[in-house]
């Protein structure tokens, strides 16, 4: 009965496991792609670049993860799908080869969860920018709750800790397990988010984990 709890237990901690796996419907959509000979290339170089980033410690690990994933051209969500604020899963982001400030953050969290780095260390973060209006996303790597988060910033090739970018906001942090307020210096205090009936964070995991999208 024990062992059989285990078997279960492993096979749902599976489910959220990540690994980034071209299925049919991938190969399909890319070989009817004009853009085929450029999707290969971006897939066979961010494919490389994990081989390689695989053994690095979590310094290199982030910042060579913020600069090859801040290499893809940004643009605006209505021009590249014709829908604001649309978020990418990985996936999409490669296929097309470019993307708005949530993509890439989306991007190198799973790209860091792929190269070992544990989730409840990783935190995708609204914030304010200085002297621009909306929002912007980024995303934070913390060693512990009560050290201030590295950023990485399609903004800036450079992961410092969010002390030194005198230029953000900080507004909410969360991942797949809490969502937290937090300052420059720290998190403070678990919230809950009103995504007022339009969840991306849950539609990008569905798509991701259980659909393979």
């Amino acid at each position: 009965m024990f062992l059989r709890f285990l078997i279960i237990l492993f096979c749902c901690l599976n489910l959220f496991s990540y690994e980034f796996k071209l299925n049919p419907k991938d190969t399909n959509l890319i070989n009817n792609s004009k853009q085929k000979t450029a999707i290969l290339k971006r897939l066979e170089k961010y494919k490389e670049f994990k081989i390689k980033a695989k053994s690095l410690d979590i310094d290199k690990k982030l910042a060579q993860t913020n600069f090859f994933i801040n290499r893809t051209l940004p643009e605006y969500d209505s021009q590249s799908v014709g829908i604001d604020d649309y978020w990418m899963t990985p996936k999409e982001f490669f296929f097309k080869g470019f993307g708005d400030c949530e993509d890439y953050a989306i991007s190198k969290y799973f790209t860091l969860l792929e190269l070992g780095i544990k989730k409840e260390h990783l935190y995708l973060a609204i914030v304010s920018v200085k002297g621009s209006a909306g929002t912007h996303m980024v995303l934070l790597y913390i060693k512990d709750k009560n050290s201030s988060p590295l950023v990485l910033d399609n903004l800036s090739f450079k992961v410092l800790p969010f002390t030194k970018r005198v230029d953000l906001t900080p507004i909410v942090a969360f991942n797949e397990i809490d969502s937290y307020q937090f300052t420059k210096d720290k998190f403070t205090q678990k919230v809950v988010i009103d995504w007022q009936n339009d969840n991306k964070w849950e539609r990008i995991l569905n798509r991701v984990y259980k659909l393979g999208e």
